[in-house]
């Protein structure tokens, strides 16, 4: 027998390798869940009947669809404001006025010096016939060779130089004349009239304020017909393709929940819109600055009426045009559709039965819903997904 150190344990063999042994016994391990055991759930959905719309959306800005700017063409001090924001005027009417004494000073200086060339016209006449009679005499005696034809000669210079300043004077008068209707024109302009029937949306001048009409026009107020409204649509240039003129939209606003108005499209402009750029900008440092220059958007225009008043001028609006339709057809969700084409797909039916595969044909589709044109009934159920069942066992277990 070997001798050993004392103190120290002596290890054998036989009883490490059965410490070993009970240690793997003891050691949990994990083993897969039969397939079989596994009791998932059935997603379903019911097949149902209604609308169907597959549609463009884009974003827009309500304006009314006629309005004008009103504008004073006369210089001067603006003395008097007819009308306030929201009031409604008729075709005609006076809105405002302004100080008329510069333009009628005008008008009096056109007519004193229309008054001084008719004056001067039937001075001129008589000097016209005075020459003419001398002329007729001068013409007697030189036939009966008593005057010179010297003489007669300068009587005729005379007669013909007055007659040319009588029409002078007339040209004259012709010409003040059309300056003095101009000037009761412009005095005219003084007193502004609505030159639409609507409601005044805006005013832009003031009572006191100095209005400058030599190089451009001033705005004083707008005026708009809120009868009838536009809706400013920017459709993006994926989408423009898809919209045709005439084709059905509606559109929804912030402020009236889920209430529709209809509408059909009347016109897409042929060129996108530029936004308009500081003094001295190039367009393309413009478009270098604009966050959205990258962007395309076309202009698409849609009239609603608005008798009730409801909307308003820079409502935003969410617009839908619709490309296709379908009333009161068989409706499916998309997540039922497996091996789908463009016409025809597979789907899993639930009954009572069990599961069974089914080949439909497909008609309209949208991102959520398609349209069942054969194949299916309405009320039966589809299967849109399956998920694990809650109260199974989980996909890994243990063992001691």
């Amino acid at each position: 027998m070997r001798a050993t150190a004392p103190g120290r344990p002596v290890w054998r063999r036989p009883a490490w390798i059965a410490a070993a042994v009970l240690c793997v016994g003891a050691c949990v391990f994990f083993v897969r869940r039969d397939e079989g055991a596994r009791s998932d759930t059935v997603l379903a959905a019911v097949v149902t009947r209604g609308d169907l719309e597959v549609t463009v959306t884009a974003t827009g800005k309500i304006q009314p669809r006629a309005y004008v700017d009103v504008g004073a063409q006369a210089s001067g001090q603006l003395q008097r404001i007819l009308v306030r924001i929201g009031d409604s005027v008729r075709q005609g009417q006076l809105l405002a006025e302004i100080d008329p004494q510069v333009q009628a000073a005008k008008v009096d200086a056109d007519e004193a010096q229309l008054a001084q060339y008719n004056a001067n016209l039937v001075e001129q006449q008589a000097n016209v016939a005075y020459a003419e009679a001398t002329l007729g005499r001068y013409a007697r005696l030189v036939a009966s060779d008593a005057a010179s034809k010297q003489t007669y000669d300068g009587s005729n210079r005379d007669a013909r130089t007055a007659a040319a300043k009588a029409d002078a004077i007339r040209a004259q008068i012709r010409q003040m004349e059309s300056t003095l209707k101009a000037d009761r024109v412009a005095l005219g302009y003084t007193r502004i009239y609505a030159p639409m029937a609507g409601t005044v949306v805006s005013v832009e001048a003031r009572e006191g304020q100095t209005l400058n009409a030599a190089y451009s026009t001033p705005q004083i107020m707008r005026i708009s017909d809120l009868a009838a409204m536009t809706v400013w649509t920017q459709v993006s240039e994926a989408d423009v393709t898809r919209l045709k003129v005439g084709m059905p939209v509606y559109f929804t606003t912030l402020g009236h929940g889920e209430r529709r108005w209809s509408a059909t499209l009347r016109q897409i402009l042929p060129a996108p819109q530029k936004p308009e750029r500081p003094p001295g900008q190039s367009d393309t440092g413009a478009a270098a600055s604009s966050p959205a220059g990258n962007v395309v958007l076309y202009t698409a225009l849609l009239d609603v009426d608005n008798t009730s008043g409801d909307l308003r001028p820079e409502m935003t609006a969410q617009v839908y045009f619709v490309t296709a339709s379908a009333k009161g057809a068989l409706i499916a969700p998309v997540a039922a559709l497996r091996a789908s084409d463009d016409k025809s797909a597979i789907v899993t039916v639930v009954d009572g039965a069990g599961e069974s595969g089914r080949r439909v044909t497909v008609g309209l589709r949208t991102r959520f819903q398609a349209e069942i044109v054969s194949g299916l009934k309405e009320g039966e159920r589809v299967v849109t997904g399956r998920k694990p069942g809650a109260n199974g066992p989980s996909l890994v277990g243990f063992r001691l």
